[in-house]
C-alpha cells in the first residue's frame, strides 16, 4: 500500500503516484486527443479533461461507501464522509488511516463502526446525495446555532473573488465545483472535485485532521446550496455559507430553522442574501483585507 501524502501527491487510478516530472498537468487532469469546433471548423487537439475516479472507502474491514471523485485529498475524502455520516467524530476516533489506490481504509478508536443510516457499500455519483433517511431524522433534532460571523457586502463578495481565483483545475477543464473555507485573513483552506458535495467533505476532513475549529468559518462554495448542502455545513459546525449559484427553497427553510446564514447568487457584484438576513451588515463598512490569501494544499 502507498501512503497518500497531505502535500498533494496522490495515487492516479491505475496505482501511480503523479508527479510534474513525469507528467506536466496538474494532478486531477488528464488530456486527452479530442475533436473541437471553434465556431468555423473542427479540429483534434489535445483538451485537458478532469480525471474521474473511484474511490472506495472502508472502516473497520466494512465497505462503507464508493464514491466517485477527482482522486484528490483522500485522506481528508475519507475523513470527512465518515464524520459527515455519522460514523466518526473527532480525529481521535481515527486509529489509523491507510491510502492505497482508489481506496482508503480507516480503523476507529472503537473497533467497529455503527451501521450507516443507508445502506451499507453504496455507490455515489459525484453529485449524488449521502446519508437522506438520516438528515430527515437529524433535521428534526437539531439545535439552534450559536453566534456566528456577520458579513458585510464588500467581504462577501471579496471571499467570492478569492474562491474563483482558486479554482485552478476549473479554469483548465471547466469540470469541477469548488468549496473553501475562510477566516477573518481569507482562505485558509479551498478543494476542488467533480462533486460539490466531496469538495466539502474534504473540508470537513481537512478541519478534522488539522484541528481547525470550524465555527468562525465561512464555507463558500460554487455549487447550488441545497438542503443537504446546509446539513453538511451545520454538521461541520459551520454558520455560514456563500455561494457562487442560487439555493432551493428546501435549504432556505432548513437553514433559516437552523438558524445558518445563506447567501448565494454572488455575482457581478451582487447577491441574494437566502437566510440570516440579519447576520449581513450594511453598505459602508471598510472592505475586509486580506481575502486573496493564499489557500493551503
Amino acid at each position: 500500500d502507498q501512503a497518500h501524502d497531505p502535500r498533494g501527491r496522490s495515487p492516479d487510478a491505475e496505482g501511480a503516484a503523479v508527479t510534474m516530472t513525469r507528467n506536466p498537468l496538474p494532478e486531477g487532469i488528464e488530456r486527452l486527443r479530442l475533436r473541437r469546433f471553434d465556431g468555423r471548423r473542427f479540429s483534434t487537439a489535445g483538451v485537458d479533461v478532469v480525471r474521474e475516479a473511484l474511490l472506495e472507502v472502508f472502516a473497520d474491514g466494512r465497505r462503507i461507501a464508493t464514491i466517485a471523485c477527482a482522486g484528490l485529498h483522500l485522506r481528508e475524502l475519507a475523513a470527512g464522509f465518515l464524520k459527515q455520516e455519522g460514523l466518526i467524530g473527532e480525529a481521535g476516533d481515527i486509529r489509523r488511516m491507510r491510502v492505497s489506490p482508489g481506496r482508503v481504509d480507516v480503523r476507529t478508536r472503537r473497533g467497529r463502526v455503527p451501521a450507516p443510516a443507508a445502506a451499507a457499500g453504496k455507490t455515489i455519483a459525484s453529485s449524488g446525495a449521502r446519508g437522506g433517511r438520516l438528515m430527515k431524522v437529524e433535521a428534526r433534532r437539531m439545535p439552534a446555532a450559536p453566534a456566528r460571523p456577520t458579513l458585510r457586502p464588500g467581504t462577501i463578495l471579496g471571499l467570492m473573488d478569492a474562491l474563483l481565483a482558486a479554482t485552478a483545475i476549473h479554469e483548465r477543464t471547466r469540470g469541477t465545483h469548488c468549496s473553501a473555507l475562510a477566516g477573518p485573513e481569507g482562505i485558509v483552506a479551498a478543494r476542488e472535485d467533480i462533486g460539490r458535495h466531496n469538495t466539502i467533505d474534504m473540508l470537513c476532513g481537512w478541519a478534522l485532521l488539522e484541528g481547525v475549529d470550524p465555527a468562525d468559518k465561512v464555507l463558500l462554495t460554487t455549487g447550488r446550496v441545497s438542503s443537504e448542502i446546509v446539513t453538511k455545513a451545520w454538521r461541520m459546525g459551520v454558520r455560514v455559507v456563500v455561494s457562487h449559484s442560487a439555493a432551493t427553497s428546501r435549504a432556505v427553510t432548513l437553514a433559516e430553522s437552523l438558524g445558518i446564514t445563506v447567501v448565494g447568487y454572488v455575482r457581478g457584484g451582487t447577491f441574494v442574501v437566502y437566510a440570516g438576513a440579519r447576520h449581513v451588515l450594511p453598505v459602508g463598512a471598510p472592505k475586509a483585507k486580506g481575502t486573496r490569501r493564499k489557500a493551503k494544499g
